[in-house]
């Protein structure tokens, strides 16, 4: 059944498919924003960033990690594998390049926001896991609201003041930095599309299935946090497809890589022909890249919001017990597409 849906999604070649996976994980999650209330609390998506943690976590150790270092098992085909070791150490290096990557951006906009982005956010990666933001920012929306309020009440002259929020200007910035960091993200998840489906359909299938429960959290909490930013409900979507357009152009920058930077693939190149004396080119460093990435996305960035913690020890107990579930659950269905394949 999946085999068969997978064929309809993706009908073409690796460019057409990869093209297409950008457009479903970017536009159904950018529409659902119309049906968010301005006020959502982004804690109340915490089971589905849950989800979305195994999924990524699931396509990362099941699909991506051995297809980075053994190659897609084709029944078929009888492959013989030779042991390059230094081949292994550029490919090792370049999953940690996709994880420093992340730290940068992250340690960056902390840095821009003047230690604000510690306690307001998980990093330049910003998904759902702004709940921090989300919490913070609304506490400073209040605030500003109250003292507006208190104006007004207190205005001698009796006369009608018009209610304005005072938005805390790190916030605000907040805000903006969020959106450049969401942008730059997108990019790297249209590089995940382009890299995944050159390795195999089925990587590129499992891998837009796992971006695009990662994308809904992601997008509803950056919705949040634009909304508490001062952003009006209309500005915050339309600066949620600005940056949706990252994404197509990070799978346009992969598509030229591939095809014009060249790949190992099924004919194979001498093994000291390529990159650094390997086997390797350009194009086979996009998938550990990616791999790099998602491990950041589903580690660093996300699991300190899933050990956040109230005072109600059996209220989080359950809590705990859905969230764990909902990993076990996203996790199962890669393992369950990686076991058929």
């Amino acid at each position: 059944m999946t085999t068969q849906l997978f064929g309809i999604l993706f009908p073409g070649s690796p460019a057409v498919n990869a093209l297409l996976a950008t457009l479903y994980i970017s536009g159904p999650p950018n529409f659902l924003l119309a049906l968010c209330p301005p006020n959502i609390d982004p804690s109340s998506l915490s089971v589905m960033v849950a989800f979305a943690v195994g999924g990524l976590l699931g396509d990362t150790l099941f699909h991506l990690l051995p297809e980075i270092f053994l190659g897609e098992d084709e029944p078929d085909h009888a492959r013989f594998v030779l042991v390059e070791p230094n081949r292994n150490l550029v490919l090792g290096l370049a999953i940690m390049v996709g994880f420093m990557t992340f730290v940068a951006m992250d340690k960056g906009l902390r840095i821009a926001t003047g230690g604000v982005g510690h306690e307001h956010s998980h990093g330049g990666h910003d998904h759902a896991h702004d709940h921090g933001v989300a919490k913070a920012t609304g506490a400073d929306v209040a605030g500003g609201e109250a003292k507006s309020r208190k104006k007004k009440k207190n205005n001698d002259k009796g006369t009608a003041v018009a209610e304005t929020k005072e938005i805390n200007p790190s916030v605000k910035l907040g805000g903006y930095l969020n959106l450049i960091a969401d942008f730059t993200h997108n990019i790297t998840d249209g590089l995940a599309m382009s890299a995944s489906f050159y390795a195999s359909p089925t990587i590129g299938a499992t891998t837009t299935v796992a971006v695009f429960f990662h994308e809904i959290p992601h997008e509803v909490g950056d919705f949040a946090l634009l909304v508490q930013s001062g952003f009006s409900k209309r500005a915050a979507m339309a600066s949620q497809f600005v940056t949706a357009i990252g994404a197509l152009i990070g799978t346009l920058i992969g598509i030229a890589v591939q095809e014009f930077g060249g790949s190992s693939g099924e004919e194979g190149m001498p093994r000291n022909g390529g990159l650094w004396g390997t086997s390797l080119t350009w194009g086979d460093l996009l998938l550990p890249f990616t791999a790099g990435t998602f491990l950041y996305v589903g580690t660093v960035a996300v699991i300190p919001e899933l050990l956040e913690t109230g005072p109600n020890k059996m209220q989080e107990l359950r809590k705990t017990l859905v969230q764990f579930s909902a990993v076990a659950v996203g996790a199962g269905i890669m393992l369950y597409i990686s076991w058929h394949e």
